[in-house]
């Protein structure tokens, strides 16, 4: 299926708790992942909740990566966007998962953009509109 982009979610569980509260860390790794990826940085945000941990975004020339961790939980939200055939969300899921020490993992790919269904009329409207 040809798509204009792929994007992947993944649950990481039983994550290194000092990792996930450390800004320094998670900016590190983010960024090293979207060039493991074979992304391009734009621009990068983060914050830090001393609740909730670490919050972390990248724009890239390709779409986006973001991070948002849960310390307390040991657990961390990833959502990799890429568009184009030559970006890899998977070697950041692949680089993350070493460097934030998950235990257990949770993944899914969506096809963005699916070139087959641009000519449709309608496509899967939620009920109720």
């Amino acid at each position: 299926m040809k798509a204009l982009g792929r994007h992947a979610l993944t649950e990481l569980y039983n994550c290194d708790n000092g990792v996930l509260n450390s800004v320094r860390s998670i900016r590190e790794y983010m960024e090293q992942a979207a060039r493991a990826a074979g992304a391009t940085i734009i621009q990068s945000m983060f914050h830090l909740s001393h609740a909730h941990g670490v919050s972390r975004s990248i724009v890239i020339a390709e779409s986006h990566l973001a991070t948002h961790t849960w310390p307390a939980y040991g657990y961390a939200a990833l959502d990799f966007f890429t568009c184009g055939e030559g970006i890899d969300p998977w070697k950041a899921y692949t680089y993350l998962k070493e460097k934030l020490g998950a235990g257990l993992i949770s993944t899914v790919e969506m096809k963005r953009g699916q070139l087959d269904m641009l000519d449709k009329q309608i496509i899967n409207e939620p009920s109720g509109l």
